[in-house]
């Protein structure tokens, strides 16, 4: 157990070699690249204590015949109530108007000149998965009107009951929405989809919240599309690499609403992963089966969860930068 594992003269590194499993969280990961795995010849079993194991170099652990399980289901609920908090916060302006009570101030106009219902606007989601149905559900209530896109359409009856628009790309969703929210895995097909691109095709002053992944979005395209108005508002629970370095870019961009990746670690989420790690040790070290539902990587091949939300290949370049988090 450490919390030294970037950088090539970690506790992490310098241990690998001997493990013949791995556990790690998803909100400040023990990134296992491709050198990293190379280097582990002990290692049969990666374990997610969360959701999301993209920090795994899914096509090295898939050669190497590794198994990648995660927690399926298990903080869900809670990163889909950060979204709805944080779709408010950036409509109703909460942050800065917060912010002027902390520094003993009482200054309405300002704090009023960004602030909008969100009743009556139109939002979407960028995947429907566990999450991002939870977020549509919750949404419902606040009379917007919904719409999402997803590789694997919901049942109509679901369609029915949100009373939900379809969108087969994501730009026709981005076009027309005034709030997007990310809620898609990252792999390769879905690795810097925000860029520059994408994002002028939203419309100007739109707003978008990501607690998916941070290499979703392209860091300096967000950056730049706050400087420039054509983002009214960017949270995110999520950066790329995490921890991000001092000098991140979206520490320090205007409109923000970042927060450090918490959203899926409430307390009570955190009952309910590491219960989900016990059950997957058990069934491991009993030689049971896992879950289909925890199976990210198994048998060579996406499995599980993984073969139904994941695309092969490899995530995690770039993620040496971590190392920079304390050093800069």
């Amino acid at each position: 157990m450490t919390s030294d594992k970037d950088g090539p003269d970690s506790t992490f590194e310098k241990e690998l070699p001997d493990a013949d499993v791995v556990i790690s969280q998803p909100f400040w990961p023990a990134y296992l690249t491709s050198e990293r795995i190379s280097k582990a010849s002990n290692l049969k079993l990666v374990i997610t204590a969360g959701i999301g194991s993209d920090h795994v170099d899914l096509q090295a652990a898939t050669e190497r015949g590794i198994t990648v399980a995660e927690v399926t289901y298990s903080n869900s609920i809670s990163v889909s109530e950060h979204v709805v908090m944080m779709i408010l916060s950036l409509v109703r302006n909460y942050i800065p108007s917060h912010q002027w009570v902390v520094d003993g101030g009482w200054n309405i106009a300002d704090c009023v000149a960004r602030s909008y219902d969100l009743e009556g606007m139109t939002v979407g989601t960028v995947a429907a998965g566990r999450i991002g149905t939870a977020v549509l559900r919750r949404l419902k209530p606040f009379e917007v009107k919904l719409h999402y896109t997803d590789r694997h359409r919901l049942p109509e009856s679901v369609e029915r009951e949100l009373e939900l628009t379809f969108h087969d790309n994501v730009e026709s969703l981005v076009r027309v929405c005034d709030v997007v929210t990310i809620n898609a895995p990252l792999h390769p097909e879905t690795e810097n989809m925000f860029n520059d691109s994408l994002i002028s095709k939203m419309k100007r002053g739109a707003y978008l919240v990501n607690t998916a992944r941070g290499k979703i979005c392209d860091r300096d395209a967000v950056a730049r599309a706050l400087e420039t108005g054509q983002l009214a508002g960017y949270a995110g629970d999520v950066w790329f690499p995490q921890p991000a370095p001092q000098d991140h870019p979206w520490r320090t961009m205007p409109n923000h609403g970042m927060t450090p990746h918490v959203s899926g670690t409430s307390l009570s989420a955190q009952a309910r992963y590491a219960a989900g790690v016990r059950e997957i040790l058990e069934c491991w070290f009993d030689d049971r089966s896992i879950r289909d539902e925890y199976l990210i990587v198994s048998g060579g091949r996406l499995a599980g969860a993984g073969a139904h939300s994941y695309s092969a290949g490899n995530a995690t370049s770039g993620s040496e930068e971590a190392s920079r988090f304390r050093s800069s």
